[in-house]
């Protein structure tokens, strides 16, 4: 299946003391949902925690969430698995069903969404990074609300580091780019940009030319556009 055993081990020493028979059974129940053979070697790379797991007690709830909670067909188990394979080694009672609530209460009604293009978002946890991540954001001056708004804008926000992330771009914004926090709330995917190969140098080609560039363009812009922008000093700033 391309797992590298080593390293299975490490993570899982279970795995010693589990049978031919018994690690099957979990490839043809995973099949049985629908996951192709060749999904399986990134899945049990990622969590080999799942070559030892019992189909009843850990994989079944996690099919009935997905179905019952985040109301994805039979059809679509795929598709959610291989974008978070850790759905699959996490519980429903301590972790899946308790961060879909509380994202549910901040407005997260897109269950589509949530299982097809954020799923990281429910094996995430809600005390240790979710919470932490909006309680920064009111920290530097946002209200909850706003707080809340941009995470609901920009559901990755929840998935980056505040020491390496948030606090270094913002830092940044703040001191060097003179940036408002206006800016920011109608424009969370600052954060999603790299520093140094993204927010820096366009910064410095925007302060070298003298012309104003709205964030938003300045950094979703493509190196063309964005030279073609300098060059023709239209910025788009408002």
């Amino acid at each position: 299946m391309g797992v590298d055993a080593s390293r299975a081990l490490a993570l899982n020493p279970s795995l010693r003391g589990a049978s031919l028979h018994s690690i099957h059974s979990v490839v043809s129940f995973l099949q049985s949902k629908g996951i192709h053979q060749k999904d399986l070697g990134r899945i049990f790379g990622m969590c080999p925690k799942l070559l030892t797991a019992d189909i009843e007690s850990d994989l079944c709830p996690v099919f009935g969430f997905l179905s019952r909670d985040l109301r994805v067909p039979d059809q679509g188990f795929r598709r959610a698995i291989n974008k978070c394979p850790r759905l699959l080694v996490s519980s429903v009672r301590d972790q899946l069903r308790p961060a879909l609530f509380y994202l549910q209460r901040l407005g997260f009604s897109d269950l589509h969404a949530l299982a097809y293009q954020d799923p990281i978002l429910l094996v995430s946890s809600v005390e240790n990074t979710l919470i932490p991540k909006l309680k920064y954001l009111e920290s530097v001056g946002f209200s909850r609300d706003e707080a809340v708004g941009m995470v609901r804008r920009c559901p990755a926000l929840f998935t980056f580091s505040i020491e390496n992330n948030f606090k270094p771009k913002f830092e940044y914004f703040c001191q060097e780019m003179g940036g408002r926090l206006e800016e920011l709330r109608g424009f969370p995917q600052y954060f999603a940009f790299s520093l140094e190969k993204r927010i820096k140098p366009r910064h410095t080609e925007v302060v070298e030319s003298g012309v104003g560039v709205a964030l938003p363009v300045m950094l979703k812009s493509t190196d063309e556009e964005f030279r073609e922008l300098i060059r023709q000093g239209l910025g788009g700033a408002g």
